[in-house]
């Protein structure tokens, strides 16, 4: 069995040019490495994380499956200046333990409450795992789940610009989804989140899984949202498993979208009442009331199309506002938008 000592003089003598070598030597001590994680630590202080990135990873990665290294203090800072600073070229000879190195930090920021800190090193760290922009790693999905937690909705939006033509893991892409789903949300850029939902809903799969189950609650809103309209009719290509079951998970969101069609405030309203609890417990509320005030703001818009000169007392009753000021203050609102949303797509 190799000593921590020689181990960490090979490291930094094959280091060198000598990446292959030192590769092959890596991969026989695995074993030992692993039997020595606990004492790691210090090792890692005599390791330049850009100079020894692949013996630097080895090692990070076997230190990290050990509980105490784990709640170390420096450990959020000390995994940023190794996603920082290693050598894309030789993470990607391993790129399964620097996933795992970067998921480990993904649960500490959370853990902690501190996702702001993961959302710069994790956003450095899908670049460096990927091969071309074209390809989905294990890192995206971490990356935005940072981000949706630390609200850096526009950050984690910069991404999902990419065309992502390569998978590894179907998971991954259902997470990716579903996460850049609730960004575009975040955003206001429904039309990209139900695309995004609708690949979730839509993706293959053997079995339903929550994931599924969870986009396509939201994929009903932001369809209501965006377009004022849900039809519940799958596409030919969508999996037996969907269309069998994600009806029958989520039919307060079904009775919603059908008491929208009515065009009657009072009607949806009283289906949000009714399924309240529901609706909260899936932390979906908020964007619930999205979907009611949509709804006010298309009626308003339905009418002003066709009154020209309407008042906004005639506004208020006809649309069931409490009064004048309210109907006002929606109208004004919808301009609001409007031009916030030129502003974005400028």
């Amino acid at each position: 069995m190799e000593s921590i000592e020689a181990l960490v003089a090979n490291i930094i003598g094959l280091s060198d040019g000598k990446t292959t070598q030192l590769h092959t030597l890596l991969k026989q001590s695995e074993d030992s490495i692993q039997n020595m994680a606990s004492q790691l630590g210090q090792s890692l202080d005599q390791l330049d994380p850009e100079k020894h990135s692949l013996g630097y990873l080895f090692l990070l990665e076997a230190y990290l499956s050990t509980p105490a290294a784990k709640e170390q203090a420096e450990l959020i800072p000390s995994v940023a200046r190794f996603i920082n600073s290693c050598v894309a070229e030789q993470i990607r000879l391993e790129p399964r333990k620097f996933a795992y190195i970067c998921k480990t930090f993904t649960d500490v920021v959370v853990r902690r409450q501190v996702p702001i800190m993961g959302v710069a090193p994790l956003r450095i760290a899908l670049r460096k795992l990927q091969p071309s922009s074209e390809h989905l790693t294990a890192l995206h999905s971490e990356f935005l789940l940072v981000c949706l937690l630390a609200k850096c909705y526009k950050t984690g939006y910069s991404i999902l610009k990419d065309d992502i033509f390569e998978v590894d893991q179907p998971r991954n892409l259902f997470l990716y989804c579903y996460y850049g789903g609730m960004i575009c949300i975040g955003q206001k850029q429904f039309r990209r989140a139900i695309q995004l939902l609708h690949n979730v809903v839509t993706a293959p799969m053997q079995s339903l899984n929550c994931i599924a189950v969870e986009a396509y609650k939201k994929y009903i809103l932001v369809n209501l949202i965006q377009n004022g309209q849900f039809s519940a009719t799958f596409p030919k290509y969508a999996s037996s498993a969907a269309q069998r079951s994600l009806k029958h998970f989520s039919q307060p969101y079904l009775d919603l979208a059908t008491s929208y069609g009515t065009g009657k405030i009072a009607e949806l309203e009283s289906c949000v009442a009714t399924h309240r609890e529901k609706f909260e417990s899936d932390t979906n509320l908020g964007l619930v009331n999205q979907v009611v005030t949509s709804l006010y703001k298309r009626n308003i818009q339905r009418l002003t199309q066709t009154y020209l000169t309407l008042s906004v007392q005639d506004i208020a009753n006809t649309v069931q506002l409490n009064t004048p000021k309210e109907a006002e203050m929606r109208v004004l609102q919808m301009d609001y938008i409007v031009v916030k949303e030129a502003e974005f797509c400028a």
